[in-house]
């Protein structure tokens, strides 16, 4: 096996495990904690007040698509976060993004009380948001080995993504009733806030340095290319490449569907219905990663086989589905597989690649999975506009069961074992000489 093993991990991050706090007690993870928990419900709202705000605007599915293709681009630069990830102090990076956002929202309110409100400054406000955001995931990945032990690692991941989904779901659907109720304007102010209180709580944390990092920004910078290199080619020629494939196919589907969910929404009923089909995703999330902890004992082969054929089935039904309540139901029903696959995911990471390269790893598997989102969104949306959404969706549901299929027809991956035994060699990861390179407060 190459790269550090769990222990030496664990003790580079700041300690062994025996000297870690339980979680409830732990006031580092209890900061990531509640932070990510305030900075998702800022995301939760922003996302679909701009979403439905754009399409008020323009009436337009392939105006949505390209609004939410411009939200989702910038997670293509999840390649270029993660060397800054492993290499940076973590802490500003956390805090910075939190106060650019809170900043940038507040653009729309002040914005529609001059009455310059348009298509084309939500286009130019989308992006800026989104890059802000997406420093979070490689973030997450290479902090919470720092903070917390081995064998918590399971539980943490479920915990913040069941927190991450949950508030989703909750504030994703009040935020549909929030704009028909109050208005966009008014979502956006409190928006705000929220960021502002997430700033905050970042900024209490006292995060470990991994052993071998150095806090020199120069030196950070022209390492830069080595960093990247040594993420590429630790990732290269392991199962994970076609894994990522599976998923890029799978996000073009979700792309497409993210495009056409306000015209959907509006369809069955406005914003409420928009918000209620969001917060189903989301709590189809939530579920999954509630419960995967007790699914991390089954093959991840066969999971994936059966979780994304029975998925792809759900999001078909809420597509023909002959009331609101049942097309809510079973599109949310869709997305518990991809909840518990998050978890799984977050989970094998940290137990087959070393902590000093788990930045980059997550950014480039990132960046690489969602690359299609964008481009799904642009063709959904122009697709919907020619062949109707009902339609449109109706594909995106094939695409979404396709990894299910895939794997169901390829032996190699069919046979994948549990991350509960997880090996580095079972996934072919070779790592000889991984220097972690990553620095902390």
């Amino acid at each position: 096996m190459g790269g550090q093993t769990m222990s030496e991990r664990t003790e580079s991050a700041g300690g062994t495990a025996s000297e870690y706090q339980p979680l409830w007690r732990n006031w580092n993870f209890l900061r990531f904690f509640a932070g990510r928990f305030v900075t998702n419900v800022g995301d939760s709202l922003y996302s679909i007040a701009i979403l439905w705000l754009v399409f008020e605007l323009g009436e337009s599915t392939a105006l949505t698509g390209a609004a939410n293709s411009l939200l989702l681009l910038p997670f293509l630069l999840q390649i270029v976060a993660g060397p800054v990830v492993d290499r940076f102090r973590i802490k500003p990076i956390l805090v910075g993004s939190q106060l650019v956002q809170g900043v940038v929202v507040l653009v729309v309110p002040i914005a529609a009380y001059t009455g310059t409100v348009t298509v084309g400054l939500l286009f130019v406000l989308i992006p800026v948001l989104a890059v802000m955001n997406l420093l979070i995931a490689p973030i997450q990945s290479t902090l919470v080995p720092r903070i917390v032990a081995d064998e918590q690692l399971s539980r943490t991941n479920s915990a913040l993504t069941t927190i991450t989904y949950g508030v989703d779901s909750l504030f994703e659907a009040a935020g549909g009733i929030f704009i028909a109720v109050f208005g966009t304007t008014a979502l956006f102010v409190l928006d705000s806030a929220t960021f502002a209180v997430a700033a905050a709580l970042f900024a209490g944390m006292q995060i470990p340095a991994v052993e071998g990092g150095d806090g020199d920004h120069s030196s950070a910078i022209r390492t830069y290319v080595a960093d990247l290199r040594a993420g590429i080619d630790t990732l290269r020629g392991t199962v994970f490449v076609e894994l990522l494939c599976l998923s890029a196919v799978s996000n073009f589907a979700v792309g497409a569907s993210l495009a056409l969910l306000p015209a959907f929404g509006a369809s069955l009923g406005g914003p409420t219905v928009y918000g209620l089909l969001l917060g189903a995703l989301g709590v189809g999330r939530m579920v999954g990663s509630a419960v995967a902890s007790s699914i991390k004992g089954v093959p991840y082969g066969q999971f994936v086989t059966v979780g994304y054929l029975v998925a792809g089935g759900c999001w078909l039904g809420a597509v023909v589905a002959p009331s609101v309540g049942l097309s809510i139901g079973l599109f949310g029903l869709a997305w518990v597989p991809a909840g518990v696959d998050a978890v799984l995911i977050a989970t094998l990471n940290q137990k087959v690649f070393p902590t000093g390269l788990l930045g980059r790893i997550s950014a480039i598997k990132g960046t690489v999975s969602t690359a299609t989102l964008p481009i799904g969104s642009l063709v959904g949306g122009l697709v919907g506009e020619q062949f109707g959404v009902t339609a449109t969706m109706g594909l995106a549901a094939v695409g979404f069961a396709f990894p299910g299929l895939y794997v169901a027809l390829r032996s190699s991956l069919r046979g994948l074992p549990p991350v509960t035994t997880a090996d580095p060699e079972q996934f072919d990861v070779h790592v000889d000489a991984a220097r972690p390179g990553a620095n902390g407060e």
